[in-house]
Order: structure tokens, then sequence, then C-alpha cells
């Protein structure tokens, strides 16, 4: 922390609001002394009149500790893109949970024509153990592919495979 830098901003707040340091020293009922102090950064106020000088200067504390104004552009830039980043997670959530949903619903086909073709009995031919062996295939591969999804592992195949064909480095190039 820069006692030098806060003391200067600390001073330059008060001259903004056009009062002198003795106006300060009776609004916060301390000497004078001190807030010459704290504006030559050889004392820093305590935590209860840093919060006070806040208020009093219509300033955030990390503001008075930095020494400096944030850049309120950065700021609003910096939310922006928090949000563009959100809104293409939860389109790409929306995208892998209704391809989650039609695998489901394959899924469960599947094992609905498994019981079926199992409860008729069906003499034993080519087709019909081809038709009991793949509809168990096909339920089996989906549960496995909704486990990997509700683990997250999932999404982690996806960005594996993202990254090994060189999808991520296109589009942020294609961005710029």
């Amino acid at each position: 922390m820069d006692q030098a830098k806060i003391g200067r901003f600390l001073s330059e707040l008060r001259k903004e609001k056009k009062i002198t340091q003795e106006q300060l020293a009776e609004k916060l009922g301390i000497a004078r002394r001190t807030v010459s102090r704290w504006e030559t950064g050889s004392n820093l106020p305590d935590i209860d009149l840093l919060m006070q000088l806040s208020d009093l200067y219509e300033v955030d504390l990390r503001e008075i500790l930095d020494g400096e104004r944030k850049n309120e552009m950065l700021e609003q830039e910096t939310k922006e893109t928090i949000i563009k980043v959100a809104e293409y997670q939860n389109d790409r959530d929306v995208r892998l949970s209704k391809t989650v949903m039609v695998y489901t619903f394959i899924g469960l086909a599947a094992l609905i024509v498994h019981v079926i073709l199992d409860s008729f009995k069906l003499e034993d031919s080519f087709w019909s153990g081809f038709g009991m062996s793949f509809t168990l295939f096909l339920t089996i591969g989906v549960m496995i592919f909704i486990i990997l999804y509700l683990t997250g592992q999932l999404s982690r195949l996806c960005d594996f495979k993202r990254r090994l064909l060189g999808l991520d480095s296109e589009e942020k190039g294609g961005e710029k």
C-alpha cells in the first residue's frame, strides 16, 4: 500500500469538496494535524475513519486504499465481457442439454424395444440376436453418455476435442 499516494488522493478529494483540513477534522472529531499527516502520507486513517471518508467523499473504499479513482469505462467493459462469456456458456449449455435430451429419448426407446423383443421370446436367429444386442448396446451407450454429462466429464471431453482440432484458436483469431 502506497501511503503517499493515498495521502495525495485524500488531499485531492478534500479539495474537490472545497473543505479545509480544519473543517474535515471538525467533521470527523479529530485534530487538524491528524488530517495533515494522512495527506502527507506519514499516517493512515483507521478503518472506521476510512469508511466515514468514503461516505463523505462519495468514493468507494477500494479507491481510497488504491489511492486513485477506478476507471468506470474499464469496469463497464469488464462487466460487458463477463456478460458475453456467460451468454456464450449458457448457449453452449442449452445446446448440450438438447443433445442430451435427444439421446435420452433414443436410449429410452431402445430400452423399450429391447424389453418388447425380450418379452416376445423370438426364436434364435441372426436378426433377433442383432436386435437384442443393438438395443442393449444403445441403451448402455446412452447411459454412459448421460453419466458423462451429469458428472461434467462430457464438457471436458468437448473442450479437449476443440483444442485438438484447433477450433478455439480459430474462433479467437476470427474475433480480432
